[in-house]
């Protein structure tokens, strides 16, 4: 179908009125983290590669690339070299690529002592995109390109032809700091912290008045875990209304529509199965011959297929067990959602998550995982989980160069004390670490915590290691910053 060149123009205009000398009004002021990450890309003015922002749709990308627009604009820019275009955009994507950037080329020539810049949203709508980027890296040295994507090609080879060109920066759902700034609620003024680490070199009387402070932000936390972090519902005031949005608007969508756009799934019946197991397992370890057994008539392999199209779409994360060898490589996965607020969403509990123990602890799981894998993103972590011998578990590592740093979530309302951390204990002895973190609840538990050996008889030796008891909300907070 050919599209009338006057319509192309339109939808281009639409999308970028600073072409026209319009000020764009309808942003937020404040940015996310991501806002800084692509500026930095843009500020390197000698890297070639493609920048691609990588999200589950909602999570806010196109915003992130409107708001780097708008600081490019602000430092005198010339407008005509800047073009944003949505591929999800039913004319563009029938225009294609090429069409479009001739379009943009004829309105608006570019001012040959800039680079131009490309912003392209929904990148995964376009045919062989790969290929065209490698091109335009290749051959377009005039070129800065920009995209986003809200499903992954990384199942099949294709995309090869981008290795090397591409720089990825992943955009996951709000942190608890970034949900605070959305919704206007005022922080108290707690101190800065670069790194949990440094949290080791407190004295106690640092860690009373801190948690002091910081009481406020447990209400606050709770509402996040339930309104989650996609901007939108997030903002809803009504949590019924919020969580109707979480379902219909990420969930349904992403399942019925992704899946069949992209993949060709027609299977959808299973796969909503699927996710709905999920939802009542997140932070889990998934045995594949338990959910074929329970979930009758999807077998093994579907689910674990289904399992990867889940990720390409970015609605889960999948953590193998800590270490190395056939063994890791045929150990189960560990499951945790792309947003904490998803399982009470689709289940229907709104409020009632915070009647149950149980879900509470593995919502708090699910939002710490992601503040972590964000936190550490940049340093190329592998994350994991570990099993002892006797079903110990250390629920999060991240393994960074040179490091591995362990968490175990205990955000229960009973003292933390070291008899009850034998699986970090346990972890830190065999390999020789000597620093580990716990996620709680009650404010008092802030402080750091001699660890003794888990060992017994003739095996005991002096555990030389201790554990940063921290509160979930400061965590977060922290982690967000």
């Amino acid at each position: 179908m050919e599209i009338p060149k006057t319509e192309l123009f339109a939808v281009l205009q639409e999308f970028n009125p600073w072409w026209s000398g319009q000020v764009i009004s309808d942003l937020p002021s404040w940015e996310r983290t991501a806002v800084g990450q692509v500026w930095r890309w843009v500020e390197d003015t000698q890297s070639r590669r493609t920048l691609l922002l990588t999200g589950a749709r909602q999570v806010g990308k196109t915003t992130v690339f409107r708001q780097v627009i708008r600081r490019l604009l602000q430092t005198g820019f010339p407008p005509q070299n800047i073009v944003y275009a949505t591929f999800d955009h039913p004319i563009l994507k029938l225009s294609g690529i090429e069409r479009t950037i001739g379009a943009w080329e004829e309105l608006y020539p570019a001012d040959p002592n800039y680079p131009r810049m490309l912003f392209l949203d929904e990148i995964q709508f376009i045919e062989g995109w790969q290929t065209w980027i490698k091109h335009q890296v290749d051959f377009h040295r005039g070129n800065r390109i920009a995209a986003t994507g809200s499903a992954s090609d990384l199942r099949d080879g294709s995309a090869e032809s981008g290795l090397g060109r591409i720089e990825t920066i992943p955009l996951p759902t709000l942190s608890f700091g970034e949900y605070l700034r959305l919704r206007n609620i005022t922080v108290p003024d707690l101190p800065q912290v670069r790194t949990l680490r440094e949290l080791f070199a407190w004295q106690q009387g640092e860690f009373v008045r801190v948690a002091a402070m910081a009481q406020p932000l447990t209400a606050h936390f709770h509402e996040y875990l339930i309104r989650g972090g996609f901007p939108e519902p997030a903002l809803q005031q009504d949590i019924s209304r919020c969580q109707r949005l979480l379902r219909e608007d990420i969930v349904d969508k992403a399942l019925k529509r992704d899946m069949t756009a992209f993949y060709n799934v027609r299977r959808i019946l299973e796969l909503e199965r699927l996710f709905l197991y999920l939802c009542y397992h997140d932070g889990g370890i998934l045995d594949l011959s338990t959910v074929a057994k329970e979930l009758q008539g999807i077998t093994k392999q579907t689910a674990n297929n289904f399992l990867d199209l889940f990720e390409a779409t970015h609605l889960v994360y999948r953590l193998k067990p800590y270490g190395y060898g056939k063994e890791v490589l045929r150990g189960r996965d560990k499951i945790y959602l792309a947003d904490a607020a998803l399982p009470g969403a689709v289940t229907l509990q709104g409020r009632k998550l915070l009647e149950r123990p149980d879900r509470l602890g593995k919502a708090v799981e699910t939002a710490f995982f992601k503040h972590v894998y964000t936190r550490f993103y940049a340093q190329a972590p592998q994350f994991s989980y570990w099993k002892g011998p006797k079903d110990e578990e250390v629920d999060l590592i991240a393994e960074l160069p040179g490091r591995s740093v362990p968490f175990e979530v205990k955000y229960q309302d009973t003292d933390i004390s070291g008899k009850k951390l034998k699986g970090l204990r346990l972890f830190l002895e065999k390999y020789d670490l000597d620093q580990g973190y716990v996620i709680t609840q009650r404010p008092q538990d802030f402080g750091v915590l001699e660890l003794t050996s888990a060992l017994k008889g003739r095996e005991k030796e002096k555990l030389k290691a201790r554990a940063l008891t921290i509160p979930a909300p400061l965590a977060c907070y922290w982690l967000s910053e």
